[in-house]
């Protein structure tokens, strides 16, 4: 059972105090890797465009110049730390509390998360007066998560790999691992096409992750944002 304290928060004046109930949900180890895990995201997402639609030519000799090769670089650096922290964010899925193991599955087998779905649904639509709580994701979070996050970036991990093994050969361990995709799509422009796509899918999820952390934590009952910082949600009208 998760553990429930409360804490004491002073007015601007310090004058009133209004106890709050606080739930340690996010464990250092999700948090690290969440941070980490945005910022290799959004490295991916720059370079990989600037790899599928290349900067103009600059001036003067090619040989003075490697440009390409430095995107090229950070996209190829980047997917690997993005993978590495996939393996281990895997990991603590195991090791971590009930939170850390959310993005890995939905309860479709539980009539109350389709109720529950149901009502997060209404209330993004502005069709509900107020929120449910919840210590972890809500239902629909914690479908878009798995959905949109933890299937896509496992699709984008595989295919990414596939295609950097074209350039290592096939004795590679990119080819050992991943050469299996080129069986599905034999033209290596359609796996670069489904990569590129699957950019735009991700880049969608972000834009809407964004859109409900902040506007929950402006119009929720419990913290979000925050939460990701000091690992802890805070509930705003008792418990």
């Amino acid at each position: 059972m998760t553990d429930i304290s409360r804490i004491d928060v002073a007015d601007s004046h310090g004058e009133r105090v209004v106890s709050q109930p606080t739930v340690y949900v996010y464990e250092a180890p999700v948090r690290l890797w969440h941070w980490v895990n945005a910022l290799a995201i959004l490295v991916l997402i720059v370079t990989g465009y600037l790899i599928s639609s290349p900067l103009p030519t600059v001036a003067g000799e090619a040989s003075q110049h490697f440009v390409m090769g430095y995107i090229r670089f950070a996209h190829f650096t980047a997917g690997q730390i993005m993978a590495v922290g996939f393996l281990l964010r895997g990991y603590w899925a195991f090791m971590g509390n009930e939170h850390s193991r959310q993005i890995y599955y939905v309860p479709v087998w539980r009539a109350s998360f389709w109720k529950e779905l149901a009502h997060e649904i209404r209330w993004y639509a502005f069709l509900e007066k107020a929120p449910k709580k919840y210590v972890g994701h809500n239902p629909l979070a914690q479908t878009a998560m798995f959905a949109m996050y933890t299937l896509m970036s496992a699709f984008m991990i595989v295919t990414g790999f596939a295609l950097y093994s074209e350039g290592e050969g096939t004795d590679s361990w990119e080819a050992k691992l991943f050469g299996w995709v080129f069986y599905i799509w034999p033209n290596s422009q359609e796996v670069h096409t489904w990569h590129h796509l699957g950019m735009y899918v991700i880049v969608t999820f972000i834009i809407i992750h964004i859109y409900a952390a902040v506007r929950e934590d402006i119009m929720s009952r419990q913290s979000i944002i925050s939460s990701m910082i000091s690992g802890e949600r805070h509930f705003k009208d008792g418990a």
